[in-house]
């Protein structure tokens, strides 16, 4: 129990707190706490980390371009274990579409030697529904990639407030 000369008094349990230089406690600003979490969530999703959780690679996602006001694909690549190689944005488009080239991920995939993969990319409208030509896409490059024996996992689509992943509903 804290007593009321604690720096963690004031807080009452509902707000973060921060060291300042000279040693002082002060309430986190918001920008403090998202950058602190962008930083845990990345030590989660570094190379040769186990795909145990697939939430920490969603909350990653979603800190990382749900709020982007453009368009980008990225592409998860993973080794026969399910453990990361790498996490790269391929593609970057504009406020309603980005263009994703089948042969550029295909190529990417076999430069890491990967055996799996996992797409995400986001919708800055703020809807995770997918779109029939996201359904097309995921289909186009699982069907690409089978071709080199690299299996795709999922395609997530990413907004700040949800993600909504192709495989849960039986699209890929």
């Amino acid at each position: 129990m804290s007593s009321p000369s604690s720096p963690f008094a004031s807080a009452a349990g509902t707000e973060l707190l921060v060291r300042d230089v000279d040693g002082q406690y002060r309430p986190a600003q918001a920008d403090e706490v998202l950058s602190q979490a962008r930083r845990v969530l990345a030590h989660r999703v570094r190379r040769g980390a186990p795909m145990s959780s697939p939430a920490a690679v969603k909350d990653y996602l979603r800190l990382h371009i749900g709020t982007l006001e453009y368009e980008v694909f990225w592409v998860l690549f993973l080794d026969t274990q399910h453990r990361i190689i790498e996490l790269k944005q391929m593609f970057r488009g504009t406020v309603a579409q980005t263009s994703v080239y089948p042969r550029e991920v295909v190529k990417e995939s076999l430069v890491r030697n990967a055996a799996a993969v996992v797409f995400a990319h986001n919708h800055p409208s703020g809807s995770a529904e997918p779109s029939r030509a996201d359904e097309y896409l995921t289909h186009t490059l699982k069907t690409a990639l089978l071709l080199v024996d690299v299996r795709v996992l999922d395609h997530l689509v990413v907004t700040c407030d949800e993600i909504v992943s192709l495989a849960e509903r039986g699209l890929v």
